[in-house]
């Protein structure tokens, strides 16, 4: 078995991706007998939890308003100053987990209950597929392919290595072993060494997402489908979306972050986990998809090879380019597809509503960072080929500038957890070992009985520092490269 901590030779790209067995996609509606109302520490049910949460609600104005539209300001005060709801119910003996998101904590959270045989669902707001930054972009008439978020991962923590030399095994990832570096302005490129290996998706890290669960029996999905609202009554945690039920659970798990899950967050009767999500800062990045017909310049000389992947310096709108037809197809000729991702810097200045980017701006941003990729390959100006296919994308919330450093956060009184990478990190491995560890969290908690007892609080009071790394996140083990000597920078041939 090839180990994802040695330095074993690429897998051969003939471990093509089989169209993976996926988990039934349903809504799951557990029964439990002998309701419990939850309670607070003074014994009173919190304000607006003895109310049916399935009932119609009011459509008067004065009675009801709808947390979408409020102001960060007035949600963060929301989410403060609402009373703690307090589970006293027994955990039965069946007991199903919610995980709001499918991403890679949610994904591996759901894998690792299965694991300890509890049962969960999956909600995610995926249209095209589970993963959320393990996104992969198909244009299937030209084809066209493109990782557009999370690029390669590296391993260096025991569990996590485990998980991915199951992934080797099933021909779901292989080592790269393109040129990788980093690209000072004006076509410097300076190789990384291949240590530590660096692991992508066969065919992109969408289907390694989407084929995580499929081995799994006590796992559903639901999406596309976006939880609205939290609420917990007689006991459990009953979800919706858009007032439609989504199935009462046992405990919950908040999966992804951002605007959205503060809004979630802020009158679920959960103020602790709310404050907590509350403090992450998260900085937007732009990524911009290009094919060009011919190669990019990206040779070193005429005898050697182009990179794959480089973090780009000294460019203000680009922090880093791969080529995808290399990367994931092994291609030279043909279509070349290319990602960029812009600086952190560029987004912040340059962000927008992501749901709706003006006309305007999304020209203006693919001109600058074009205009940054030749300058990145020292090319003179307006020398760069034009793509024949671009597509523009913001993401949002990319990119955590702050942690606090813990694999998860629980409350036990809640019964509710998040996971993430951003607790420990910003990587593909951090998100995994966050949810593999909120599972076992819950899992112990569970075989417990579900005390309320501060035993099981996790992270709910842990400060926050800021996080380093590169502009589109951290690779665990490759900021060592800035230790060692490195090798002459080499000027690409233009």
């Amino acid at each position: 078995m090839t180990s994802a901590c040695s330095n074993n030779p690429l897998l051969s790209s003939s471990f093509l991706l089989k169209s993976p067995k996926l988990p039934n996609v349903s809504i799951f509606f557990p029964k439990f007998s002998n309701p419990i109302s939850p309670m607070n520490s003074n014994n009173k049910a919190p304000t607006g939890n003895s109310k049916n949460p399935t009932q119609r609600r009011s459509k008067s104005p004065g009675k009801y308003k709808p947390r979408y539209g409020t102001s960060r300001k007035s949600t963060l005060k929301k989410s403060l100053s609402q009373e703690q709801v307090n589970f006293t119910k027994p955990i039965p003996d069946d007991p199903v987990v919610g995980i709001i998101g499918g991403g890679m904590s949610g994904l591996t959270c759901a894998l690792y209950l299965e694991k300890r045989g509890i049962r969960s669902t999956v909600f995610d707001t995926g249209i095209h597929g589970l993963g959320g930054r393990m996104g992969t972009r198909m244009i299937d008439h030209q084809p066209l392919i493109f990782d557009h978020a999370a690029q390669f991962f590296t391993v260096t923590n025991p569990k996590f290595a485990e998980l991915v030399d199951d992934w080797l095994n099933r021909g779901l990832v292989r080592e790269w072993q393109g040129r990788i570096g980093e690209l000072e302005v004006g076509g410097h490129f300076v190789p990384f060494p291949s240590s530590p290996p660096k692991y992508i998706g066969v065919n992109g890290m969408r289907p390694l997402a989407d084929s995580l669960l499929s081995q799994t029996s006590l796992v559903n999905v639901v999406r596309p489908c976006w939880v609205s609202t939290l609420e917990p009554f007689n006991g459990t945690w009953h979800l919706s979306e858009k007032e439609k039920p989504c199935g009462q659970f046992d405990a919950i798990v908040i999966a992804h972050n951002g605007k959205c899950a503060n809004r979630l967050l802020a009158s679920s009767g959960l103020p602790l986990i709310a404050r907590q999500m509350k403090r992450l800062e998260l900085s937007p990045i732009w990524a911009l998809l290009a094919a060009f017909e011919d190669p990019l310049p990206t040779a070193l000389n005429a005898e050697s090879l182009p990179f794959e992947g480089a973090f780009v310096k000294g460019v203000e709108s680009v922090s880093w380019m791969a080529n995808n037809s290399k990367k994931l197809l092994g291609r030279d000729s043909g279509p070349q597809c290319w990602t960029f991702f812009s600086t952190a810097a560029f987004g912040k200045q340059n962000k927008v509503p992501q749901e709706s980017i003006p006309a305007a701006t999304a020209e203006r941003v693919k001109e600058v960072m074009l205009e940054g990729v030749e300058k990145a390959l020292g090319l003179s100006k307006s020398s760069l080929q034009r793509p024949f296919y671009t597509r523009l994308q913001l993401w949002g919330a990319a990119l955590p500038t702050n942690t606090p450093g813990i694999p998860c956060i629980f409350d036990p009184q809640g019964r509710a957890g998040i996971c993430g990478d951003w607790l420990l990190g910003s990587s593909l491995e951090a998100a995994a070992i966050s949810g593999i560890a909120l599972a076992d969290h819950i899992a112990d908690y569970f075989e417990q009985g579900g005390p309320c007892s501060d035993e099981f609080a996790v992270g709910l009071h842990d400060e926050y520092k800021p996080l380093g790394g590169h502009d589109i996140g951290q690779f665990p083990g490759l900021e060592s490269v800035d230790q060692t000597t490195k090798a002459p920078a080499l000027t690409l041939t233009t």
